[in-house]
């Protein structure tokens, strides 16, 4: 038989799905191997896609030609746009899904694409070449469970939680990954062997339990309907084309009866009897996390969510939790509305094996094996929306990697996919990595609103975009541009109804002619609002054109001043540092500096300077040893 691909995907998660699909549709013959194919795509934890930065890497990952955005457009079941009360640079987007829907419409997409193979079975160990090869230790394949060896140019690795995977609730333990599906128990022995020679870590994360929705009386909540317009996560589609009727969520709080019931209990959690072993994720602790280390707080919000529009299960998100089912059972019923509910999957933590990240570098390609790439929570991230963003850019790499092209690398001026996979391989991690706005140092350029403009271009240059879709962002970028040009020129004169104007919305009034660029950049006004002001002339524009050239507008000091950052910052990343440097021949730089720079082996000033240990002083070492 023969079994020969230009690039493998381990693991059919959201990281997976993206890589296989960006690796197939640039041409590369390629397979993906998943534990179980009912099972791609699966959200074992929260039920949606997006949230405070999430959506920005959702949006980013569209721009890129994705698949993730698409497919919540489809499986939604309810949107909002989160931040509306903050600046533009947090405002971001998030859906409830459809959990069984949104998997099996990413598998239908995965079906249906060329070039790409999809089968069952677990990947227990990768191949190499022979070290006698010039290209030693470069991948070769990889060896199923059953003996099958498949051969390739590239590798990605998109694991997620089930490396060595166990569940724990209270004092059970469970051998499975996520959602009660079996773990890969080989893989990582194989990955951690002296062949190989990976570093491995041991993080954990959790997940609430699931509620039978008949038991809950939701008068006692506070409903929580989604936007009457809806904003779509994919730059291709509107928001008259994914409309549609939505299901509300509800809030309700703990309370002390509650906590005191926890704190009761926490000598029956693993969490506090030593059983778990994993670094758990800081801003997504459990429920005896956030009663042990915020004890002032006299209560906690939790979200009731549904999992879809054919189930009664609803997610119970704030409360995570590895207690007994016993002690889940009656804490749950001490929230406002949760009297009588009746819990129909109990909450549970899992452990699981991932990689020291900065093993890779920013193409997300292991430094020490050529062709072997990495994307997702094996890298000790975590969500659905980071696994996406680096199984796209992974896929990208490696399709190209097995096509000897140039790889792709977004810096952190560009993306917030260049936030996440800058941190991760530069700084690493010692717990699962979020994703947050205040991450990004340029987030007003790195808006959702306008990542199809600034990553468009890149998707199209790599062949994830098509020729149409490209033409069309340009189209939309010199209409904003002519836009603004128009509004910084035309005259506002203080005839009557403009005054009149001006004192209903509490402006300030005129006495001369101001430019209309100057009022829309008053607090209150806008440039949708000052339509009624200019009517002459003025061009269609559709609602996302309008909100560009509305911020970009009013926020043209603070974007010019982040641009002049970015420049100096490009000057940084552009002074690039030889793999082979002998950091300890250097003068003047510091023991630790030598030892974090020699291990790391970063690209360019730019990332050694972000390196935990390297001061300012040593990037002046660097800098000065480059100039002479």
């Amino acid at each position: 038989m023969k079994n020969d691909f230009e690039v493998i995907v381990i693991g059919g998660g959201h990281a997976g799905c993206e890589a296989a699909l960006a690796s197939a549709r640039l041409g590369a013959a390629t397979a993906l191997f998943a534990l179980n194919l009912d099972c791609v795509a699966m959200m074992p934890c929260n039920p949606n896609i997006g949230g405070t930065s999430k959506g920005h890497l959702v949006r980013e990952v569209d721009a890129l030609g994705g698949q993730m955005g698409r497919t919540i457009d489809k499986t939604y079941i309810q949107s909002r746009m989160l931040n509306t009360g903050k600046g533009p640079a947090v405002h971001s987007l998030r859906a409830q899904a459809d959990k069984a829907r949104y998997s099996r419409e990413m598998k239908r997409v995965l079906e249906n694409t060329g070039g790409l193979v999809i089968k069952q079975t677990e990947i227990v160990d990768i191949l190499t070449h022979p070290p006698a090869r010039p290209d030693s230790n470069a991948v070769a394949g990889v060896v199923s469970e059953t003996g099958m060896v498949y051969t390739c140019k590239a590798v990605v690795l998109c694991t997620g939680t089930y490396l060595n995977a166990r569940c724990l609730c209270g004092g059970t333990i469970i051998h499975s990954g996520p959602g009660g599906l079996r773990a890969s128990t080989r893989l990582s022995a194989a990955l951690s062997s002296p062949r190989l020679g990976m570093r491995l870590l041991r993080f954990k994360t959790g997940t609430p339990a699931r509620i039978d929705g008949r038991t809950i009386d939701f008068t006692r909540m506070q409903e929580q309907k989604g936007d009457e317009r809806i904003t779509p996560f994919s730059f291709e589609n509107s928001p008259e084309t994914i409309a549609r009727k939505q299901v509300s969520c509800y809030l309700t709080y703990t309370n002390e009866e509650t906590h005191r019931y926890i704190r009761q209990n926490l000598h029956r959690s693993p969490l506090y009897t030593g059983v778990i072993e994993g670094a758990g994720a800081r801003y997504c602790p459990s429920i005896e996390d956030k009663v042990v280390r915020f004890a002032d707080k006299e209560r906690h919000q939790v979200f009731i969510e549904p999992e879809g529009e054919d189930t009664n299960e609803m997610y119970v998100s704030g409360m995570s939790t590895s207690l007994p089912e016993d002690v889940q059972e009656a804490m749950y019923r001490t929230l406002p509305g949760m009297e009588n509910c009746r819990v129909t999957r109990a909450g549970y933590a899992i452990e699981y094996d991932c990689l020291d990240a900065t093993q890779l570098d920013l193409t997300l390609m292991f430094k020490h094996i050529p062709g072997l790439f990495a994307a997702g929570q094996i890298n000790g991230s975590s969500g659905y929306e980071e696994a996406a963003a680096q199984g796209i850019l992974a896929g990208i790499n490696a399709a190209r990697f097995a096509a000897e092209a140039e790889p792709v690398i977004i810096d952190r001026s560009e993306g917030y996919i260049g936030v996440l996979v800058d941190d991760l391989v530069t700084k690493g991690s010692k717990e699962p990595y979020r994703m947050m706005t205040s991450r990004a140092e340029y987030r007003l350029l790195l808006r959702q609103d306008n990542a199809d403009l600034r990553l468009t271009p890149l998707g199209h240059r790599v062949g994830l975009v098509s020729e149409a879709r490209f033409m069309s962002v340009l189209r939309k970028k010199e209409v904003i541009e002519r836009e603004i040009l128009r509004v910084s020129k035309k005259i506002i004169t203080p005839e009557p109804r403009v005054r009149e104007f001006l004192r209903r919305h509490g402006s300030a009034e005129i006495t001369t002619g101001v430019k209309l660029v100057e009022l829309i950049k008053r607090p209150e006004l806008s440039y949708s609002l000052l339509a009624e002001l200019d009517r002459d002339a003025r061009p269609y524009l559709d609602e996302a054109s309008q909100s560009e050239v509305n911020i970009q507008i009013k926020y043209e000091g603070y974007i010019a001043r982040q641009r002049r950052q970015v420049e100096q910052f490009k000057k940084f990343e552009a002074r690039r540092l030889p793999e082979d440097l002998d950091y300890n021949a250097i003068k003047g730089l510091r023991l630790e500096a030598r030892q974090k720079l020699t291990a790391a082996r970063p690209a360019n000033i730019g990332q050694a300077s972000r390196i935990a240990g390297v001061s300012p002083a040593d990037i002046s070492v660097l800098l000065i040893f480059f100039e002479r």
